[in-house]
């Protein structure tokens, strides 16, 4: 190991694997802080243990800056800031909005969708085997990627229609740590002035509906309300950043572990009520995210012996903490028995994510409805011929075949 105050890249996911890469395990270890180069060629402390990641997350001298903003410009050439996603928001604003919209992705408000996804999936899984002549099927194409989009068309009321219009510019962003400010801000402007229009579409519209764009608006239009429109338009943008392709992925990977480990598939099949504890180990061992999460520290600290000083990146990898032998027992085997599982997947403290408990509830119904139309499902190729999809920092089966 390099001295501790040494550059160091950004560690790689291992070619074929989703990752953690193995290279934390070592700064786990041996510089548990330590300064990495980042994708964009600016710098960050990396923290790679699971109780600093937590920490930090939770931190309030730590904030998250603007997408739009960093890292920081000065002079005449600074861009205007584009809205705060729910992501980057802070203080007052930040506390606020949360408390209108988190009690709305509680797991009692959010059981209208359970049967909604359930069919979704079934239909899915219909229009897989009925279109399989031989009994194979590419269940990414044919599932792991139409169910996360159309559960958040329906969930947030995105058009279906217009997502040659919004994804493009969502998958560029989720890039963003290895983009231009110049690209990061054309695509923010742009799912921005998306969000807008389909607001105002939205508020022209008879008829009330029970999706999120809907019943915030309602809520921003009420007398007295802490929501405002803009509000309503950073939802927008924070769904489609933080709901589609993260959850894509991860449910192509998180199959992909059920269908590598046989027989903890077998035993979930047989106790379908075990799916929600399965689910959190799937949480914690499939990265959600290998990507990087920029927190900005506010003022002077010291941790594990390294200065951070005020407006130093520091980068909080839980994909690192979630394999911490320190907080899990044999952290690298997948026990869909694992409880109790206190994994950072969705982060921790006031930014944990909000979607937490549809993304649970829409995994926990894709392996419920999978394994129970088709219980004999298996690959249809060894394990190391699938191709991978590498071209984001979330790593997945770029195919997955499959036989029943």
């Amino acid at each position: 190991m390099s001295h501790p105050d040494a550059l160091i890249p950004v560690p790689d996911v291992e070619p074929g694997t989703a990752g953690p890469p193995c290279a934390y395990a070592r700064l786990r270890a041996e510089a548990p802080v330590v300064k990495a180069q980042l994708p964009n060629g600016e710098t960050g402390w990396l923290l790679s243990r699971y109780e600093d990641v937590r920490a930090a997350f939770a931190d309030p001298r730590l904030v998250r800056p603007l997408l739009s903003a960093w890292p920081p410009r000065e002079g005449d050439d600074a861009p205007p800031p584009c809205l705060p996603t729910f992501l980057e928001m802070t203080g007052e604003h930040h506390e606020r909005v949360r408390r209108t919209v988190l009690p709305m992705f509680g797991r009692r408000r959010l059981e209208f969708m359970e049967p909604r996804i359930r069919s979704m999936a079934g239909e899915l899984v219909d229009a897989m085997v009925a279109g399989a002549e031989d009994g194979t099927a590419d269940l990414v194409a044919a599932y792991a990627e139409p169910l996360p989009l159309r559960v958040l068309c329906e969930t947030v009321g995105l058009p279906y229609e217009d997502r040659d219009v919004y994804l493009p510019h969502t998958l560029a962003l989720l890039g963003a740590a290895g983009l231009t400010m110049e690209e990061v801000l054309a695509a923010l402007y742009a799912l921005q002035d998306y969000a807008g229009e389909l607001i105002s579409r939205k508020e022209k519209e008879d008829g009330e509906g029970e999706d999120y764009i809907r019943l915030l608006l309602a809520e921003a239009r009420r007398p007295g309300s802490e929501l405002t429109r803009d509000d309503v338009v950073s939802f927008v943008v924070t769904m489609l950043m933080a709901g589609y392709k993260t959850n894509i992925q991860h449910t192509g990977n998180a199959l992909l572990a059920l269908l590598t480990h046989p027989e903890q598939m077998r035993t979930l099949r047989e106790a379908p009520e075990r799916t929600s504890t399965a689910v959190e180990e799937l949480l914690r061992y499939v990265p959600l995210m290998n990507a990087i999460n920029i927190l900005v520290a506010t003022e002077d600290f010291t941790l594990h012996g390294q200065r951070i000083r005020a407006g130093d990146a520091v980068v909080p990898v839980p994909a690192s903490a979630n394999r911490d032998p320190e907080a899990f027992a044999e952290p690298d085997r997948l026990d869909l028995t694992r409880t109790p599982n206190a994994h950072v997947a969705f982060g921790h403290g006031p930014h944990a994510c909000t979607g937490g408990h549809l993304t649970r509830m829409q995994l926990a119904i894709a392996i419920q409805v999978l394994l129970e139309r088709l219980p004999g499902v298996e690959l249809a190729v060894p394990a190391e011929t699938i191709p991978w999809d590498e071209s984001t920092p979330l790593r997945a089966p770029a195919r997955l075949p499959v036989r029943w």
